[in-house]
């Protein structure tokens, strides 16, 4: 399979996503946990059906040490034992603002309310960013069909 566009290549794109993936590594440097940012990453690219995501943060999660069965069971982070419940609480989060088209109403106040009895206030802004963030690089990559399966770790990092 081969991308239908290149974003390197020409200048408008090349420039808007160097600023934009800036927004990534400033979230990567935020104090809320590396590996809830990779499970939420995880999360939101499983809802987007991002292959490339997928493979990225698969992969930057398992070479931070993250465990096979942990990055498994993500997709059913309900009925699996293996997370925190602040991890659970970000991957509910994570979830109610991927799928705001479908719930029509946004994140509820009891999932914002469990969210902030685990992260404080630093930690939630770069939880909703980073929960934004996936969605428009899901989006991105979703729309130009970019290919899946040879992401090296630490290759945009």
């Amino acid at each position: 399979m081969n991308a239908r566009l290149d974003y390197f290549a020409g200048p408008t794109a090349g420039k808007a996503l160097k600023y934009f993936m800036s927004a990534g590594k400033a979230l990567k440097d935020s104090p809320l946990p590396a590996a809830t940012q990779e499970l939420v990453a995880l999360r939101v690219s499983q809802i987007n059906g991002c292959a490339v995501c997928l493979d990225m943060h698969t992969k930057e999660a398992a070479a931070a040490g993250e465990t096979p069965v942990r990055l498994n069971l993500v997709a059913t982070w309900r009925e699996a034992t293996v997370f925190t419940e602040a991890e659970r609480a970000a991957l509910e989060l994570a979830e109610e603002g991927t799928r705001v088209a479908d719930a029509a109403r946004g994140v509820s106040d009891e999932v914002w309310a469990c969210a902030a009895k685990h992260y404080d206030e630093e930690q939630l802004a770069a939880l909703v960013i980073l929960v934004s963030f996936m969605n428009a690089v899901n989006r991105l990559n979703i729309i130009t069909q970019q290919p899946a399966g040879g992401y090296e770790p630490g290759q945009f990092h």
